[in-house]
């Protein structure tokens, strides 16, 4: 055998092993997408769900999908039902992403869980498994087994009784933050010879009153993408909002002055520098029409006897 083989065989042998970590390193950073296509999230026993996972921009990948509940596995598929659902079904399922490669078989990050609640009652109130926003409109259903025609249905808040009427949907206008709470509904019925009644057990609501959150300013002196004489300055902020979500203005300054224009972009490269700077995040608030400001500040000092390299910043 010839040295110039055996070179040609370790070459290979270090593109697999290269590949290998390049590739592993990337597959693992991708989140599959578990979601409920048929159903509800909470649900009588004896209703069924279907869930279905996926890997999103990976439409073409020949991908298998395993699905958990808790740290249980459940089977191999893209889509799981839960036929006749029994209470003891209930739980936090998520799904895993695998795909087979001439190297081996990858696996994805779990996904983010879905919490199915199988009840063995007669009532349900049906809440928004999201948080609310302050001004928006909550629907509340009362839901019965069997769907009989009901004559009166109560919402109640914390104790206090809300509303009386005779259908199963409530509606709470005008949501403020006093809103949240725990909400359950007692619905009543006529049967052949008395009246039905029965109570949902509680499902808890929650409102947020800031739109846009407090931004943080996080500065970054040795970003390997760009110039050593530059360093980057990232404005975090989070929005809490429907779609179509709005998009959000961000301003960056420095001692007082403006580091440029308005920018949808959360970040922005600025030569190296000691002084003050902050951010400001600005979005149309989904309430009324008007311009929601969060500013942040933060004190970032240059160590002038230090290379750019090793250069100090106190926060």
């Amino acid at each position: 055998m010839n040295n110039g083989y055996l070179l040609f065989q370790l070459f290979q042998h270090y593109l697999n092993w290269l590949s290998y970590k390049v590739f592993s390193k990337y597959i693992s950073l991708w989140l599959p997408v578990a979601e409920l296509v048929k159903g509800l999230p909470w649900i009588f026993s004896g209703e069924s769900v279907r869930l279905k996972c996926s890997v999103p921009g990976n439409v073409s990948a020949e991908w298998r999908y395993r699905w958990f509940r808790g740290g249980e596995q459940l089977q191999e598929s893209e889509y799981f039902v839960l036929w006749k659902a029994r209470p003891q079904q209930s739980g936090k399922y998520y799904c895993q992403g695998l795909r087979t490669t001439w190297i081996n078989t990858q696996h994805t990050l779990h996904s983010l869980p879905i919490e199915i609640e199988v009840d063995g009652g007669w009532a349900i109130l049906q809440a928004p498994p999201l948080p609310m926003l302050v001004g928006e409109t909550m629907t509340l259903t009362c839901r019965v087994r069997n769907n009989p025609k009901l004559t009166e249905v109560i919402l109640y808040k914390d104790g206090v009784e809300l509303q009386i009427q005779r259908g199963p949907e409530l509606r709470v206008t005008n949501l403020t933050l006093q809103h949240h709470g725990s909400y359950w509904c007692r619905a009543s019925w006529d049967g052949r010879r008395e009246t039905n009644s029965v109570i949902s057990v509680a499902a808890p609501v929650s409102i947020i009153g800031e739109v846009l959150t407090e931004p943080m300013l996080e500065i970054v002196p040795n970003d390997p993408l760009i110039h050593k004489d530059r360093m980057l300055l990232v404005c975090h902020v989070q929005l809490n909002a429907r779609q179509p979500v709005p998009h959000i203005h961000y301003y960056f300054y420095q001692d007082g002055l403006s580091l440029g224009p308005a920018s949808s972009q959360d970040k922005i490269t600025v030569l190296r520098d000691s002084g003050q700077y902050w951010c400001k995040a600005s979005v149309p608030t989904l309430v009324v029409n008007e311009t929601m400001n969060c500013i942040c500040t933060v004190d970032c000092k240059l160590n002038p006897n230090k290379s750019s390299q090793s250069q100090t910043f106190t926060y």
